[in-house]
């Protein structure tokens, strides 16, 4: 019976940990640089305590490293990479020996895009990432995103 009770504890520790919202929120806008020439934002607002990875890291690394993929449309043409704004924090762990390339509080990821013709369109696809604290880390998310060229 005592078994029966740890499981069914163990049980619903884990549900209540999945339940748990993320501690990293998305937020999308645009800006226009020129003519058919934009900025994309995806801008993640993470919460005291923890930290989002970067799109690269060390060798050494264990962390997932945030990613985008943009869905493909013929209104589009992506211009160079994805780039961060923000306070790069380069962590290492003694312990375990490994290191990351990591981000606290806020970071932008920017990518310049161009639009081909007169239509209008948006920038969607999906991003994933990780985020840890001092203690544990959560498993990858995946969030879908809509960004509206305006």
């Amino acid at each position: 019976m005592k078994q029966f009770f740890l499981a069914l504890f163990i049980l619903v520790g884990i549900g209540a940990s999945a339940q748990t919202a993320s501690p990293v929120s998305w937020s999308y806008s645009s800006k226009k640089l020129a003519e058919n020439l934009y900025e994309v934002y995806l801008t993640a607002t993470i919460q005291p305590g923890w930290h989002l990875y970067a799109q690269a890291q060390p060798a050494d690394a264990i962390a997932q490293p945030t990613t985008f993929n943009f869905t493909r449309n013929p209104l589009l043409q992506f211009d160079g990479k994805v780039r961060e704004i923000g306070k790069l924090e380069k962590f290492h762990d003694a312990k375990l020996d490994v290191s990351a390339n990591q981000y606290s509080g806020k970071v932008q990821f920017v990518q310049k895009v161009k639009v081909m013709g007169k239509a209008k369109t948006a920038v969607t696809g999906k991003l994933e990432f990780q985020t840890c604290d001092d203690e544990k880390c959560l498993p990858p998310k995946t969030v879908n995103f809509a960004v509206a060229l305006k």
